[in-house]
């Protein structure tokens, strides 16, 4: 049972840190809602703590060591992890599952850079589609169908995220793009991260990004009907509230250097009917056959692992041989 006080504070987090999520999470019944927003305020602290500070490899290490307290049932004193430690307690919420998104920050902290489709979805898995797989957890829904399309909703959120930001990030010294799809258009990334600029080559890019993002919100869309009733709105509405962002990337030219996109209040509100509309149709429709697509490879041991019913899985060896090497790293830089 998370503590009123923690609870206040989580939702302070949310309320000024992801306006989306909390817009959409308003929907949301309060048995879901408030354990959500505890997964959510401890992710946006987890992802503030490695992001904001010069040391990632010391940061990425400490919150292991916070995550290891939690699942002994003794969180640190802050308000996140006490409410996360209920959360895992609570709903029986599988390692895991946080240890994907620690392997994604352990990416960050690397500064790693992807290659392919393929190593951007391994990474989108990891830093968006296991809270996704976790939220179904928060839902008592562990069937592979609807983690899948869970896990969908997340690749498509963090790809979403990824189009929106690509200035952002790129004069904070990151780059997200697939590189090949950089080299197909004959964009040079050393040279675009030196001098962001916007160009006809790098829209092509995001609009290619955002293709690939639109037909994972397509498969998302087909896994609302397995999800408890009262919770469809909500999940909807989040799924409409992000995919809107990449509308607005693309009103603008897909220029994501010069600007920032986002939606306003009021098109937040237009998108909850919107998803209002489609939620219900979950109840009268068949389901779509979408909902039994295979998931896609890279967010695979995500859905395998939600099925476990044991909080306490072993640590993945791919996560044990990142953590080391930031420990070497942090070892080294201590010196």
């Amino acid at each position: 049972m998370i503590a009123p006080d923690d609870m206040a504070a989580c939702r302070a987090m949310i309320r000024t840190g992801s306006l989306s999520f909390h817009a959409a999470s308003k929907l949301l019944p309060s048995r879901v809602r408030d354990p959500a927003l505890a997964l959510y305020a401890f992710c946006r602290v987890a992802d503030d703590d490695v992001d904001e500070v010069q040391d990632k490899a010391h940061a990425v290490l400490r919150l292991r060591e916070r995550l290891d307290l939690i699942y002994a049932g003794r969180p640190e004193a802050r308000p996140s992890d006490r409410a996360f430690a209920a959360v895992v307690q609570d709903f029986d919420m599988p390692r895991a599952l946080p240890d994907a998104l620690l392997e994604g920050l352990a990416w960050d902290a690397m500064g790693r850079r992807y290659d392919t489709l393929s190593d951007l979805h391994a990474y989108s898995a990891r830093v968006a589609s296991s809270v996704g797989v976790m939220m179904c957890v928060l839902m008592r829904v562990r069937h592979p169908d609807a983690l899948a399309r869970a896990a969908d909703l997340g690749l498509a959120m963090q790809l979403t995220n990824i189009a929106r930001d690509v200035g952002e990030d790129a004069r904070a010294g990151r780059l997200f793009l697939p590189l090949v799809w950089l080299e197909e258009a004959g964009l040079d990334a050393e040279r675009f991260l030196a001098n962001p600029q916007p160009s006809a080559a790098l829209s092509g890019v995001l609009q290619r990004l955002l293709g690939v993002a639109d037909d994972l919100y397509r498969r998302a869309s087909a896994g609302v009907s397995s999800l408890p009733t009262d919770c469809r709105l909500g999940i909807a509405a989040a799924r409409h509230i992000y995919a809107a962002i990449g509308t607005e990337v693309a009103r603008a030219g897909h220029d994501s250097v010069r600007r920032r996109a986002r939606t306003s209040r009021g098109q937040k509100l237009m998108l909850m009917g919107r998803a209002l509309g489609s939620a219900a149709l979950t109840h009268v429709l068949p389901q779509p056959a979408q909902l039994h697509a295979r998931p896609v490879q890279e967010v695979a041991f995500l859905v395998d692992a939600a099925g476990q019913r044991s909080a306490r899985a072993q640590r993945s060896e791919t996560l044990l041989a990142i953590l080391a090497q930031l420990e070497a790293r942090d070892r080294r830089g201590a010196v």
